[in-house]
């Protein structure tokens, strides 16, 4: 027969459950549990993502439809929906937060750099954008965005060595991307792109100061005065570069940047940057920024393949809990797909690994080769047994 552990169970043997507990207990997590522990919640919230479950009520029943194999990972039994429901309202969500950074420091440690970095540079290359989650004002009052609307944003610094984020902030909608930019934890010597989005004068100063280099779009109604125009690259798209002081009535007018025109055939438009950084040149800014597109295939990515567009509790706590294991579970992915040698794509692999949860498979031997068919029926084996009076084995 086939001697090892449902899938979904070698799939969270990956989470070490010595950490884990350690986290629970910092952040006071089972304090006045029943029975229910945090571990529970975890599993079941981690099913609901790699499942697609819809509701509670679809996770209690998928759960207690595979009850004979929830011992493989940890569980007793199922959850009822009431039970899963007061946990996630109640218990922290900073105990999941924690969860995902130590993960990401553990697959970090364990060598999970997938991607080379295509620039010469040496600099940590980040992208730094939010996306906003709808809700419906109706069961989410709390999250009032707009007139007739609500939402959450979620704030992501991502890292182009892996393509992960490193900073993750979990905010009402209606809170704007430039008043998270100075919570944002940036090392010296980096280069940042975002959006215009994140315009702020008095933060890039703060930026430029403590030598930390962004690369964004500059808005048309900027006002500033030319200083230095630079000669331009040959047979290239560049139509500017210049350096220039700012002049508006809030803007510090003794900081000095560069502002770059750049033609894009494709759109038949110009694109306007602007920058700290003085020495790198006009192309590799143009670069820089285009690769900034790295930060949207993530939030692409995250919001079609886990669970995060419909929500199982409608408390913000309940939210931020239902994000951050999305949010694991999609690191978990990645370390699988890391790990894998099959040439299956991300979606792909996800997509068939729910399919297959609670099969008894070698988990490390379907990701060499997930198209491999499973013996479906066990070997025969004839026992030899000892014959007293013969004194010798017979089959």
């Amino acid at each position: 027969m086939i001697k090892v552990a449902s899938v979904f169970s070698q799939v969270l043997q990956v989470v070490p459950r010595i950490e884990f507990h350690r986290l629970v207990n910092a952040n006071e997590g089972e304090r006045g549990a029943k029975g229910f522990t945090c571990w529970d919640q975890f599993v079941a919230m981690v099913f609901s993502q790699l499942s697609h479950a819809d509701s509670l009520r679809e996770i209690e029943h998928g759960l207690a439809a595979c009850e004979g194999k929830l011992v493989h990972v940890g569980m007793r039994k199922a959850p009822p929906k009431s039970t899963l429901a007061y946990a996630n309202e109640h218990r922290p969500a900073a105990l999941y937060e924690e969860l995902f950074y130590a993960l990401l420091e553990q697959f970090s440690s364990l060598g999970m750099h997938p991607r080379k970095n295509k620039f010469r540079f040496k600099n940590k290359l980040l992208s730094l954008d939010a996306t906003t989650i709808s809700l419906c004002l109706q069961l989410f009052p709390w999250a009032q965005f707009r007139r007739a609307k609500g939402g959450v944003k979620v704030h992501v610094l991502l890292d182009h060595d892996v393509y992960l984020p490193r900073f993750i902030r979990i905010t009402e909608a209606r809170r704007h991307e430039a008043t998270v930019a100075p919570e944002v934890p940036l090392p010296a010597e980096s280069i940042v792109a975002m959006d215009r989005g994140y315009t702020d004068y008095a933060q890039y100063e703060v930026w430029t100061r403590q030598r930390i280099w962004f690369v964004t779009r500059m808005k048309d109604n900027a006002r500033y005065e030319v200083l230095e125009r630079r000669c331009l690259p040959q047979h290239r798209s560049i139509r500017a570069d210049e350096v220039i002081r700012l002049t508006g009535p809030r803007a510090p007018h003794d900081l000095r940047l560069r502002r770059i025109v750049v033609w894009d055939e494709e759109k038949q438009e110009s694109l306007v940057f602007f920058t700290n950084h003085m020495t790198f040149g006009a192309t590799t800014i143009a670069a820089i920024y285009k690769e900034r597109w790295a930060i949207e295939l993530f939030f692409k990515e995250l919001k079609q393949t886990l669970k995060i567009k419909t929500f199982v509790g409608t408390s913000p706590n309940a939210v931020a809990i239902q994000i951050w294991t999305a949010l694991i579970s999609l690191l978990i992915l990645r370390w699988l797909h890391y790990r894998s040698s099959a040439g299956l794509s991300f979606s792909n692999l996800a997509g068939v690994l729910r399919l297959i949860l609670f099969t008894y498979r070698d988990l490390e031997a379907w990701l060499q080769q997930p198209h491999q068919i499973p013996p479906l029926v066990p070997e025969p084996v004839q026992l030899a047994l000892f014959s007293r009076g013969m004194g010798q084995l017979e089959a």
